[in-house]
């Protein structure tokens, strides 16, 4: 495909994006939300399930033949070989009780690799957005977009570190992963979710560790960190979203973590 082709389908994720975030923003602050749980105990709202069908009509209006694969609904099969992995509300517990780090991510595989990305944080208008080969940039507001970048850390002891919550580490057996990176990082912080992953495309953090992840929670990351000199892997340095376990990074605490995590995986129970 021609840097053209990745370029019209990331102009569209982030309109798509931003139509869909500002959805959500008519349900945001209203702290008694139509909230039930899912199979897996997460909650999802009917601003989760409108933001998705929007995402989803857009793009069967502008790309019928892609396939679809979405956190809410079914996936919908395509021959096109792109599929768009969709997350309409990433971070639904922040998004329940009125906090603004949460977001809408548009993600788009080329032939079983992540060629596009999009994380919009509607509540407060900011946006990371990039493609193979056509960049990668970041906007707050109507201001004009800036270059995306990740930080020059390179030493664990002077890092910041993300992560969504410690209980997803006691949930997977990594709990000792956790006290290690703590113990040696500058700081360990759950500013969470995806809003993470905005902090670290903007220089702000080092790194993000997860325990337990899914697809449409991360496959818009590959393609902005591959963009500005970033990585994301699983733990065991493979470079695919389809795990539940993953690191990003600025590329320069990329081994010196994952000299930490991977030893772990032995005794993690790897929940699907």
């Amino acid at each position: 495909m021609t840097t053209g082709d990745y370029q019209n389908r990331l102009d569209f994720a982030v309109n798509a994006a931003r139509r869909a975030g500002a959805s959500t923003l008519e349900h945001f602050g209203k702290r008694i939300l139509d909230a039930d749980t899912k199979g897996d105990g997460s909650p999802v709202t009917i601003a989760d399930r409108n933001a998705e069908r929007i995402l989803r009509d857009m793009i069967q209006t502008d790309f019928p033949d892609d396939a679809i694969l979405g956190e809410e609904f079914d996936d919908k099969p395509g021959d096109s070989r792109y599929r768009w992995i969709l997350d309409p509300i990433d971070g639904t517990r922040s998004f329940i009780h009125a906090v603004p780090m949460y977001g809408t991510l548009v993600a788009c595989e080329h032939n079983k690799k992540s060629v596009v990305g999009v994380v919009h944080i509607p509540a407060l208008d900011e946006i990371v957005y990039g493609a193979a080969n056509c960049g990668a940039h970041h906007q707050v507001r109507d201001h004009d977009p800036q270059p995306a970048a990740v930080s020059s850390t390179s030493s664990l002891k002077d890092a910041c570190i993300c992560t969504t919550s410690l209980s997803y580490f006691d949930r997977t057996n990594t709990a000792s992963a956790y006290q290690a990176i703590s113990d040696r990082a500058s700081i360990v912080r759950g500013w969470s979710d995806c809003y993470a992953h905005v902090l670290l495309t903007t220089a702000r953090i080092d790194a993000v560790i997860e325990p337990y992840v899914h697809a449409w929670d991360v496959a818009h990351l590959p393609p902005i960190l591959g963009e500005i000199a970033g990585r994301y892997t699983n733990w065991q340095n493979q470079e695919t979203i389809h795990d539940t376990l993953g690191l990003a990074t600025n590329t320069h605490l990329h081994n010196q973590l994952l000299a930490i995590l991977t030893p772990t995986i032995a005794h993690n129970p790897r929940p699907r």
